[in-house]
């Protein structure tokens, strides 16, 4: 079953999410804190984080900008701050969908299955082939030779996305919404740096051989492979 995450200043309403979820079958972490929830996305593989607008220290809008730097992980905001502009401040700051408190909890539920289902079809659980380059899409892993490269989740999804569908070009607001799901208005750069990221350790992992192109004025796309490119 699927992995959750909870993040709320509220004990009360973690302790009755968490107790729900586990009887229903599903792995759940819940965060106080949105700094210790930031470090927990980064160790922690789960499949969706449900969480609290206003926070102390950090509100959800600006963690969930945060998270949205390194993963795709879909977002849920519950909150009693229903009011439209939080709603639209919520999505623009890369969640993925919002319920107003109190809100029904087999409805939650059943939102948390849709977003983890759109989130899956993304990806064929799959092994890429190209020559020496492997990319396994169902153990996340990376592989040159048989040497295995470091990627982070959101490089790993970028280069996992492109190497399923070779020479399609893909712009700048398809990869947002396929992959990233913050506003390209606010984090372009943030893309062209992943992808220059990535490219970089594909040079160093495959022997000087890239498999990322920039096609000028229209995006990227994987292009198996040619050196010293």
């Amino acid at each position: 079953m699927a992995t959750l995450i909870f993040i709320d200043d509220d004990p009360d309403f973690l302790n009755s999410n968490r107790l729900y979820f586990e009887h229903k079958g599903y792995q759940v972490f819940s965060c106080c804190d949105p700094q210790d929830a930031l470090n927990l996305l980064s160790a922690a593989a789960a499949d969706c984080v449900i969480m609290d607008i206003d926070m102390p220290g950090m509100d959800g809008f600006e963690l969930c900008r945060r998270l949205r730097e390194i993963s795709r992980i879909p977002v849920i905001f519950l909150s009693g701050f229903s009011e439209i502009e939080n709603r639209i401040r919520s999505f623009r700051s890369g969640g993925d969908d919002f319920l107003a408190k109190p809100y029904d909890i087999i409805e939650l539920e059943c939102r948390i299955q849709a977003r983890i289902r759109r989130s899956e079809d993304v990806f064929s659980d799959n092994i890429l082939t190209f020559g020496d380059l492997t990319i396994d899409t169902g153990k996340r892993i990376v592989t040159y030779a048989g040497k295995e490269g470091e990627f982070s989740a959101l490089q790993f999804d970028l280069l996992a996305f492109l190497a399923q569908n070779p020479q399609k070009v893909f712009s700048y607001e398809q990869l947002y919404d396929r992959i990233w799901k913050t506003p390209i208005v606010e984090s372009r750069h943030n893309l062209q740096v992943a992808v220059a990221t990535i490219r970089q350790k594909l040079n160093a992992l495959c022997d000087g051989r890239q498999y990322i192109k920039t096609v000028s004025r229209k995006g990227y796309c994987f292009v198996p492979s040619e050196k010293g490119d």
